[in-house]
This record gives structure tokens, C-alpha cells and sequence, in this order.
């Protein structure tokens, strides 16, 4: 059985969550293993629609499921999130849920950082979800974060919440702010320390003893690639690494028991916030993607901006981090174009490029170089077989992973779980 982990090969928003779900009836743990509570997955199982931006999706399958030392968690958050889970039926106790007791925590400090700094009238906008994710990164680096397992330890947590505040009232301080009292920050972490302790552990042992028992595990990425810190439209990108290899550094569990890579692509191109889109239509066409493939954020409600098929950004990803093979979804919103253009390289001042340049000048410069095919009048909405696609469609999608170097792994139809069609089931890999 392989290990697998799921990551967005775009810039996330490509329907994970289903994925996952989907997957997630064949494993046996789901781990999170970076971000925050800023990426959201919509699940859609008999009618229902569950929406989580913390908890794994595999909770809602009742798998274990494992929250790791990569994600920064807001204790808030996570209470508020598990109570709306919980009034729609779904069980969570510490038996199905696990946190690392090292994961990094999020506090209200960080919250109101991220939002004074993406509302300064000076400098570099990145288009945060404002939720804290960045800033607490910033301290887990800097080695004055409180991490999870400091709750458990309240006769130590005062002089490491003042060791905190003298780097976050330094900083605000030089803004005009009002400092932050230690007992503010200390009262803030105590009123919620039962509610999210229970579910601490040492998940790296956690998973190396499933892994030697014979789990199926799945490591459940968030956003996607194009926004690692390392590896994405840099400085438009978010605050950790969401390629694949992050699966081992952000659950504990070492990189040789990872088996295959699932790449989640979409079968055009969206983005929430600034940052370099090469291939960007603010069109009607751009308008009719909106519409109809419902591109809105589902936590942030922010309206994504659409573009056709970017294979250099894709087969970029496809190398940055190992991809095995892709699960492309949302073919259905092109049904009824006449035409369809994928990006098949890039014009750099004259010349043409195979790739995503480093430089944010450039990144800014690259012009999308187009072929066009023919699109396809028939639905490929609910499909579950190839037969059951239009030719146009299958060439389309051959096409792709042509362009990209990964083959189809499964090919999403509809929101709905079923209406998938498997050609390699990632676990047996």
C-alpha cells in the first residue's frame, strides 16, 4: 500500500476537498501537515455540505485524523470549527482527532498584525486572508512562538508569552499601537487550554506506528504549490511550503513513506488575491469561468480571478514536488465553450521561456503563448467513464498531460463524490 499525498498543483482552490474525501474512504489516517484555518475544503456527501478550514476532511469519514507540527492552529478557531462540525453530526473526540503538541499556536497578536499590515497605505500588498497565518510563522522561525504543549504547562507560560511581547510591543510600538499586557495573552490561551488539550499527542509516533501496522495515510495539502514560500510567485505567496515534501517535515513522519503524489489540477486556472497571473481573462470568457465553476473562496468569500490552462506553471509543480499523477477536476465548466486555449509557453522581452521565472519582475513581464483547441458542446458533468465523455473532451484532457508530464490518476466530473472517474487508485500504486 502507498502513502499519499495530495497537493494543489495551481494556486489552490482546485477541489481538494473531494479529493480528500473521495481518498479518504480508502485510508486510514488523514493528516494535515501545513497552513492554518486560511484554506478552506467544501465537502458534498449525500446533499450535505460541510465546510472545514483547520480540521482534516477526513473527520467527516470518521477516520483518525491528524492535525501536525507544520500547521499553525488558532485555539479559537479550532473550538468554533469542531462545534459547527459536531452540530452537523460529525463525532470528534481524541480518539478520531490528534494535535501535535508541538504545532506553533495563533493568537489574537497575530490576527490584528496581519490585518494592519495588508491595510498599511505603504509597501508590498500579498492579499493575506487576514487570519494570522503569516505572523505566527514569523515567530515559530524566529523561536518565540507558544506552541501547543505550553498550555499544559501554565507555571511556565507567563515568562514565555513576556519573551513573546518583547519582540510583538517592540513592533508595535514603532506603528502607534497600544502595547499588549502579558496577562491579556495569558487569560486568552488559559480560557480555551481544556478545550483543546485533550486532543494533543506525539503524532510522530502516532503515524510511525500506523505506518508499521500497515495505515493507509493521507497527507491532506492545503492551497497549492504555486504559493510556497520557496517555490511559488514569491513574494505573492503564503507563509509555509505546500509542496509535497512538506507531507514529512510537517507531520514528523520521514519522506520514505511517502508513495505517491496527487496533484490536484484544475482544468483552468483561478487565483484569490495579488500576485502574477499570466494567463488571467478579464473577459467574458474570465466572466463565464467565474460563474459557472462558482469561484468564490469558501472561507475568505472572495471572488477568485479565472484564466485558461497554464501547462508551464503546472509542469513546473509537477517537478517541484514529485508529482506521480494528477486529479484533474471542474472539466464541466468548460462544456459549451467553442473554443479553448491552453497556455503552452511563456514570451519573456522576445523570447520564449518553458518556465516561471524567480524574478517577480519577470514573473510580472511573462506573456502566455496559446494554442487553441476545439471545445466540446455536449456535458461532461456527471460522467463516470470515459465512454461517457465527449472526444473533444478525452482530447482535451490527453492533451494536458501531454503538456505537463503527469498522467490522469482521476478525473472529477461533478462536486459529488461518485461522479469520479478512477484510472490509478493512489493506494495501490
Amino acid at each position: 500500500m502507498a502513502n499519499v499525498v495530495v497537493v494543489g498543483s495551481q494556486w489552490g482552490d482546485e477541489g481538494k476537498g473531494k479529493i480528500v474525501d473521495w481518498l479518504s474512504e480508502r485510508a486510514d489516517v488523514v493528516v494535515r501537515f501545513h497552513g492554518g484555518h486560511n484554506a478552506g475544503h467544501t465537502l458534498v456527501i449525500d446533499g450535505v455540505s460541510y465546510k472545514l478550514a483547520l480540521l482534516p476532511s477526513g473527520l467527516v469519514q470518521g477516520k483518525l485524523s491528524v492535525i501536525g507540527n507544520g500547521v499553525v492552529v488558532d485555539p479559537h478557531h479550532f473550538v468554533a470549527e469542531m462545534a459547527k462540525l459536531r452540530a452537523q453530526g460529525v463525532k470528534i473526540t481524541p480518539e478520531v482527532l490528534r494535535i501535535a503538541d508541538n504545532a506553533p499556536l495563533i493568537l489574537s497578536l497575530h490576527r490584528e498584525l496581519d490585518g494592519i499590515r495588508e491595510d498599511a497605505n505603504s509597501g508590498l500588498k500579498i492579499g493575506t486572508t487576514r487570519r494570522g497565518i503569516g505572523p505566527a510563522y514569523e515567530d515559530k522561525v524566529g523561536r518565540r512562538a507558544i506552541r501547543l504543549v505550553d498550555l499544559s504547562e501554565p507555571e511556565t507560560l507567563m515568562p514565555k508569552i513576556e519573551r513573546l511581547l518583547t519582540h510583538h510591543n517592540a513592533l508595535r510600538r514603532g506603528m502607534g499601537l497600544t502595547e499588549i499586557s502579558a496577562q491579556s495573552i495569558h487569560e486568552e490561551l488559559t480560557s480555551i487550554a481544556h478545550e483543546i488539550l485533550p486532543f494533543t499527542d506525539q503524532v510522530w509516533r502516532v503515524l510511525e506506528d500506523k505506518r508499521k501496522a500497515g495505515a493507509r495515510i493521507l497527507f491532506e495539502g492545503a492551497q497549492g504549490a504555486l504559493l510556497d514560500n520557496d517555490h511559488g510567485t514569491y513574494p505573492f505567496v503564503t507563509s509555509s511550503n505546500t509542496v509535497a515534501g512538506q507531507a514529512a517535515a510537517g507531520s514528523g513522519l520521514g519522506p520514505t513513506a511517502i508513495g505517491y503524489v496527487l496533484g490536484i489540477t484544475k482544468a483552468y486556472t483561478t487565483r484569490v488575491g495579488e500576485g502574477p497571473f499570466p494567463c488571467e481573462l478579464d473577459d467574458e470568457i474570465g466572466r463565464h469561468l467565474a460563474v459557472v465553476g462558482k469561484e468564490v473562496g469558501v472561507n475568505t468569500g472572495r471572488a477568485r480571478r479565472c484564466g485558461w490552462f497554464d501547462a508551464v506553471l503546472v509542469r513546473q509543480t509537477v517537478k517541484t514536488s514529485g508529482i506521480t499523477g494528477i486529479a484533474l477536476t471542474k472539466l464541466d465548466v468548460l462544456d459549451g465553450l467553442k473554443e479553448i486555449k491552453v497556455c503552452v509557453g511563456y514570451e519573456l522581452d522576445g523570447s520564449r521561456i518553458d518556465y516561471l521565472p524567480a524574478s517577480m519582475g519577470a514573473q510580472a513581464r511573462v506573456k502566455p503563448i496559446y494554442e487553441t483547441l476545439e471545445g466540446w458542446s455536449d456535458t461532461t458533468a456527471g460522467a463516470r467513464s470515459w465512454a461517457e465523455l465527449p472526444a473533444q473532451a478525452v482530447k482535451y484532457v490527453r492533451y494536458i498531460e501531454e503538456l505537463i508530464g503527469a498522467p490522469v490518476a482521476l478525473l472529477s466530473t461533478s462536486p459529488e463524490r461518485a461522479d469520479t472517474i478512477l484510472v490509478v487508485d493512489p493506494f495501490q500504486d
